[in-house]
């Protein structure tokens, strides 16, 4: 496993956040967000940007990107912020099957969109990310790992 696609709505809340820890929790791993209906050239959302500086992440450079058939096809795990939005996913690339879950399938819950909602919607979103990534390292460390054997 080398690539991460981490998905939302419009790339500029729960994505980029996802996007930042996975990438500190997984250095030399390739991960990448992208919107279903990003907010193209869009920054990430002042909430997003303040949470993540908080905890010692710059996420100020991030831009929305609509997600596409190059990125879904190189990604070899491709996490959502719902079950909704994983069967769009199915929809719009049926190659997709088998690599799609969503970040809090761990935790059987999903992580609700905090855009536009005051600043302790996106508290609670991150706690939920920050869970659900947690839960997502084991497998996908295991699977960076070199066979021992």
């Amino acid at each position: 496993m080398k690539t991460i696609l981490v998905l939302c709505i419009g790339n500029i809340c729960r994505s980029p956040m996802a996007e930042a820890l996975l990438l500190r929790a997984l250095p030399g791993m390739t991960v990448r967000s992208a919107g279903l209906e990003a907010m193209i050239g869009e920054p990430a959302d002042p909430t997003s940007i303040a949470l993540m500086s908080e905890a010692g992440l710059n996420i100020s450079a991030h831009r929305g990107q609509q997600v596409n058939s190059a990125l879904v096809t190189h990604a070899d795990l491709i996490l959502v912020m719902d079950r909704q939005q994983k069967q769009e996913v199915y929809r719009r690339y049926p190659t997709s099957a088998g690599k799609v879950f969503c970040l809090g399938e761990h935790e059987g819950t999903d992580i609700p969109d905090p855009y536009r909602q005051p600043r302790a919607s996106f508290e609670h979103a991150l706690h939920l990310i920050e869970l659900s990534v947690n839960s997502w390292l084991p497998p996908i460390r295991a699977l960076q790992e070199p066979n021992k054997e």
